[in-house]
């Protein structure tokens, strides 16, 4: 009995006392969701690597961000930028993936201006999710955690495949790697969550939520990212997290206040923000007592840290 309360209390709290999570690997010091920028975690030290999940049209389950190939980080076979955004990532097999470089911003775009710091890596693929786990094996790093989001919208379902076949997906490979006591699901798209709940309760879940997914009574409909668990109809964010079986919230920095983090305690529930990279933000979230912080400059919420330390 006591053994499995122990057991329900793990999967109720993130890996570590505090989660600093390095956002995309270390995103605003290295290409995102690349080796470089987990290699750059790793050296840092942080608690967790977050990274983003998609599935190739030949059932690779891949690292990136984006639905389709994004023109400000992807050059094509030719080497050149892409002019717009390029196929869905569900719509190239492994092989055509991997003939895009995605090494570097493309100069003059409001993404390059926003990470200065990040040093370029030319001809760096789309990795694996396997590449990661090997990674960190051969790192011999034991301790680390993943926080993988699996990158689907109800707003572009056709982009990729249906949530719950592409939770199942990703389930099979994260057990497959044995990964599973050592990471956490997280997504906007709730439904996806639900099925790793029901499936794969080994496996933490972690709900994310923006204004753009919450988008309450404004738009006359319930949102479609949260499953059913539309926070009018339970009070506040919180307490639909709590109804949809979640022990992990992970806000947008902008809207967490004191009493949204009062009250997500007060349910049992553990609050992780996102994306903090200003300095003065990493202050006032740890001053507020958060749980964690994801963060693209994990190296500054270190900085933080260490002053209170």
């Amino acid at each position: 009995m006591k053994l499995a309360l122990l057991a329900l209390l793990a999967l109720a709290l993130p890996v570590h006392a505090f989660d600093l999570q390095g956002h995309r690997g270390a995103r605003g010091l290295a290409p995102e969701n690349t080796l470089p920028a987990w290699k750059k975690a790793l050296e840092l030290g942080v608690d967790t690597i977050e990274c983003d999940m998609a599935i190739t049209k030949d059932g690779v389950v891949v690292v990136h961000h984006d639905l389709r190939l994004n023109p400000d980080i992807a050059r094509g076979p030719d080497g050149q930028w892409l002019d717009e955004a390029g196929p869905a990532i569900s719509e190239l097999t492994f092989e055509e993936l991997q003939k895009y470089d995605v090494g570097r911003l493309k100069p003059g775009t409001k993404y390059a201006k926003d990470f200065p710091d990040q040093q370029p890596v030319d001809g760096t693929r789309i990795p694996r999710l396997a590449d990661l786990f090997d990674l960190v094996r051969k790192s011999g790093n034991d301790k680390v955690g993943f926080d993988c989001e699996t990158k689907v919208s109800p707003d572009d379902r056709a982009a990729t495949l249906p949530p719950e076949e592409f939770a199942r997906r990703v389930i099979a490979e994260i057990r497959k790697a044995g990964m599973q006591h050592r990471l956490m699901i997280q997504s906007f798209d709730w439904s996806t969550l639900q099925v790793v709940q029901k499936e794969a309760p080994e496996i933490r879940t972690m709900y994310l939520s923006s204004p753009r997914t919450l988008r309450p009574a404004a738009f006359g409909t319930p949102s479609p990212w949260l499953a059913g668990f539309a926070p009018e109809n339970y009070g506040s964010v919180p307490k639909a997290v709590k109804a949809a079986g979640g022990k992990i919230w992970a806000p947008n920095q902008t809207f967490l206040t004191p009493e949204l983090l009062a009250e997500a305690r007060s349910l049992g529930i553990a609050v992780i923000p996102w994306t903090v990279n200003d300095p003065a933000m990493m202050a006032k979230l740890l001053d507020m007592g958060v749980d964690g912080i994801i963060s693209d400059r994990p190296d500054l919420v270190q900085a933080e840290l260490k002053k209170r330390r």
